[in-house]
């Protein structure tokens, strides 16, 4: 039987240069947030440079889409870090430092356990979600599915 892990990614597109002023409070907390994630009941991995994190990443034709991506043992896991952990802080100050998104900025989906997502999966399931909606193949948090049968 397979076992399956949740991948996920989310974006967003900064309201500076993540030098700036503006981005400050986002960035002074970078390295405690990813330090709470690395040690976080249900964490497998995270996209990250060697600087230890991704804000240097350029995937998409924006210069400003900073994007996160990162693998978790089940839904559950990553719904408690970021909905009941201090990662939370920066969940609810977010438009002090990035603009509203009218395309797909999340996209969940399971991956067998062991697989680590590249950025252009993590591309192929916003994308998804953006012209399809929520489905199977990706996700979000307020409509998801269980992981595959095997």
């Amino acid at each position: 039987m397979t076992v399956y892990h949740l991948a996920q990614i989310n974006i967003a597109r900064a309201r500076d240069t993540i030098d700036s002023a503006t981005m400050k409070g986002f960035v002074e907390r970078i390295d405690e947030i990813n330090a709470l994630a690395d040690e976080f009941p249900g964490f497998v991995w995270r996209l990250q440079t060697e600087e230890g994190d991704a804000t240097s990443l350029q995937p998409f034709d924006d210069p400003g889409i900073i994007v996160n991506m990162s693998v978790w043992e089940d839904l559950e896991s990553l719904k408690r870090f970021v909905y009941r952990s201090t990662h939370v802080d920066l969940v609810r100050d977010r438009e002090a430092w990035f603009s509203k998104m009218m395309e797909a900025y999340q996209a969940l989906w399971w991956v067998p356990a062991g697989h680590l997502p590249t950025l252009q999966e993590g591309k192929e399931k916003l994308e998804y979600i953006q012209e399809r909606g929520p489905g199977e193949e990706a996700f979000t948090f307020a409509r998801h599915f269980a992981p595959p049968q095997s």
